[in-house]
């Protein structure tokens, strides 16, 4: 069973950068596409970023030309360079892995993902 483990959240000014960091264990993190998802208080949790094994990625509107989304497959870890942050970016984000490995297309929807990690708080002050 995979685990991941989020870091990097915290509270921030608007227009504020902050970097999120995903480790998972295992060996075989470069098989498979990983995301970034987000939830909001009293809010739908909502894709956000997602990589494919082979370094291919995809953005939710909201947050494309901000956001960026990498990997490291030496270190296990997926990343979310977040800058000019928003107060509506607000939210628990959390790092998810596909449900299959050598898929060939990055997906989107949550249900594609079965492996999540704890989340990390990221918090964007006014």
């Amino acid at each position: 069973q995979v685990q991941l483990v989020e870091s990097g959240g915290g509270l921030v000014q608007a227009g504020g950068s902050l970097r999120l960091s995903c480790a998972a264990s295992g060996r075989t993190f470069s098989s498979y596409n990983m995301g970034w998802f987000r939830q909001a208080p009293g809010k739908e949790r909502e894709f956000v970023a997602a990589i494919g094994w082979g370094g291919g990625s995809t953005y939710a509107d909201s947050v494309k030309g901000r956001f960026t989304i990498s990997r490291d497959n030496t270190k296990n870890t997926v990343y979310l360079q977040m800058n000019s942050l928003k107060p509506e970016d607000t939210a628990v984000y959390y790092c998810a892995r596909d449900r299959g490995q050598w898929r060939a297309v990055v997906r989107t929807t949550r249900t594609d993902f079965d492996a999540w990690g704890q989340g990390t708080q990221v918090t964007v002050s006014s």
